[in-house]
């Protein structure tokens, strides 16, 4: 056999190469470049809202990310629940809590250093993960559609049930918790201090 046949025969068998990048994962390396930027900078700005509107950025990309993978139906279920439920209860939630709309100084917990390793950490373990998993596994952009209605729905209802129940519980909670938090009564308010006590209850000043 010519050299120039094993190496054919070689290329064959390995799968596509990183030398020779297609134009869709071209464009997967720019979106994703470009939605670790908006992911970045929603963690280090001061304004909340900011961080809200540039989570929207990175939520976005990321459903960029799944329709370059063919995966559409993932897509969209990315764009209807977290762009179109989960950002606008964190607006709302900001809202109902009074949160100032500019620069806030005092938003930094002073546990950066921590945050920032627990973050690489997380990162560093889930991409080996999943690396490991798909070390061998090609995805054929030109092929059929992976990520389908069946197909999904196969996977989530099969192996992936318990972590789906547990983010929803995980919504609801934060949904309880904020409704919790604009219920309860600011001390500085001026409204609640100029409400009178009733007959049978003690005034706040003495």
């Amino acid at each position: 056999m010519s050299p120039a046949a094993t190496l054919a025969a070689a290329a064959t068998t390995t799968g596509p190469g990183f030398l020779s990048p297609t134009g869709v994962e071209v464009a997967f390396v720019l979106v994703g470049l470009a939605t670790l930027g908006a992911a970045l900078v929603t963690v280090t700005t001061k304004q909340l809202v900011h961080a809200a509107l540039w989570l929207v950025v990175a939520l976005g990309g990321i459903a960029v990310e799944y329709l370059l993978l063919t995966a559409e139906f993932i897509a969209w279920v990315q764009v209807l629940i977290y762009l179109g439920s989960v950002i606008v209860l964190l607006l709302f939630g900001l809202m109902l809590t009074k949160a100032p709309i500019g620069r806030s100084p005092d938003a930094d917990s002073g546990n950066r250093p921590l945050a920032l390793g627990v973050a690489v950490v997380a990162a560093v373990s889930l991409v080996w993960v999943v690396v490991d998993a798909f070390r061998t596994t090609w995805i054929d952009l030109d092929g059929p559609v992976q990520g389908s209605t069946k197909v999904s729905g196969e996977i989530l209802f099969q192996h992936w049930v318990l972590p789906f129940e547990a983010l929803s519980v995980l919504l609801l909670a934060a949904l309880i918790g904020a409704i919790v938090l604009s219920r309860k009564n600011d001390p500085a308010d001026p409204a609640d201090a100029a409400t009178p006590a009733g007959p049978g209850e003690k005034k706040g000043r003495r």
